[in-house]
């Protein structure tokens, strides 16, 4: 870790713009923005989650209804993807709907 500091010190000192990089990272690091933490729940998580809990869903309401194994987790797959792309699209559209505007 020492190491690494001093190669990168030498490194700068031999830069011709190591002042305007500096400033450059320190309003960087210094900057504030809205948080994207809702952004990422709902852009990553929530399909997941989605996607999980109907795969579980369909698996059981199928169980009872389709005998064959390899139909019913084909069945069960395409049913839990529609469902999570339906999801991704009806957050989309509420979204662009009541997001606001860039």
């Amino acid at each position: 870790m020492v190491a690494r500091i001093m190669v990168q010190e030498r490194f700068c000192e031999q830069c011709s713009q190591r002042h305007n990089c500096q400033d450059l990272y320190q309003k960087l690091g210094n900057s504030g923005g809205p948080s994207i933490v809702s952004k990422v729940v709902v852009a990553f998580i929530v399909p997941l989650l989605v996607f999980i809990i109907c795969l579980a869903a369909f698996e059981r309401i199928l169980a009872e209804m389709i005998n064959a194994e390899r139909l019913r987790t084909a069945l069960v797959f395409v049913l839990a993807l529609s469902v999570t792309f339906l999801v991704i699209l009806v957050v989309k559209v509420i979204g662009r709907r009541f997001g606001k505007p860039q």
